[in-house]
């Protein structure tokens, strides 16, 4: 069988599994940017509970691998729930999102505290004395400011978490990589498969690091335009 007729058959069912790898990256994202926001706050507050359910939760994430915490999600936490009588299971699509989300949102509450701390305390501390209270001075003066420098780092995030769908697949997730074991038991077409199914990637994978760059090019020059002098026409 030849390169060409393997791109004619494996493509369509490539191109399925890439879409179902782009869908659960990007629900998992969504969720993995709400919880690690929600954590990098709880890691910076005032209150020592908080702190620490932040600092247990990063450390678990952190110190486990993502097939492991996979396992966990699908087949550990559907047999904890059943332990008590109750009738629940997970679908491979929903423990893949769950597990990105979790996975990601530890780094993502890490990117956002490197943020927040590269951000002049000063800011804190002018806004307060300008009657702003804690949390609103956070969401209106150092968020912001905190999300543009975490840009790149949020990029590189997601491209990681692209990547780790093709662990999330061991459990039968019907993303790029399951679809092209499936398409190899049945050809035995495993280098010119594979070699598609890197070539995807590698095609997502460039275009999402291009978008970054286009960001922040048009953030650096919002800076630059936002901090120069306004000045009217000299008349002579």
């Amino acid at each position: 069988m030849d390169f060409i007729t393997v791109i004619n058959e494996a493509f369509p069912l490539l191109a399925r599994g890439a879409l179902i790898t782009l869908e659960t990256t990007f629900i998992a994202l969504i969720l993995a940017l709400v919880i690690g926001l929600f954590t990098c706050l709880a890691h910076l507050s005032p209150s020592k509970p908080l702190r620490s359910l932040a600092l247990i939760y990063i450390g678990i994430i952190r110190g486990t691998p993502l097939l492991v915490q996979t396992f966990f999600i699908y087949f550990g936490v559907p047999q904890l729930i059943q332990s008590f009588g109750v009738n629940f299971r997970l679908s491979a699509f929903a423990a893949g999102i769950i597990t990105l989300a979790l996975n990601a949102g530890a780094y993502i509450a890490e990117i956002f505290r490197g943020g927040i701390q590269a951000i002049d305390p000063g800011q804190m501390e002018a806004a307060r004395s300008l009657g702003f209270s804690y949390p609103r001075a956070m969401y209106r003066v150092i968020l912001p400011q905190a999300v543009r420098v975490s840009i790149p780092s949020l990029v590189n995030q997601f491209i990681i978490s692209l990547k780790d769908t093709s662990i999330i697949s061991v459990i039968g997730l019907f993303d790029i990589c399951y679809q092209a074991k499936i398409y190899i038991g049945r050809t035995m077409q495993s280098f010119a498969t594979w070699t598609i199914v890197g070539f995807v990637y590698l095609i997502i994978i460039l275009a999402l690091s291009h978008l970054s760059v286009v960001i922040e090019k048009r953030l650096s020059v919002s800076d630059r335009s936002s901090s120069l002098p306004h000045s009217g026409k000299k008349k002579f």
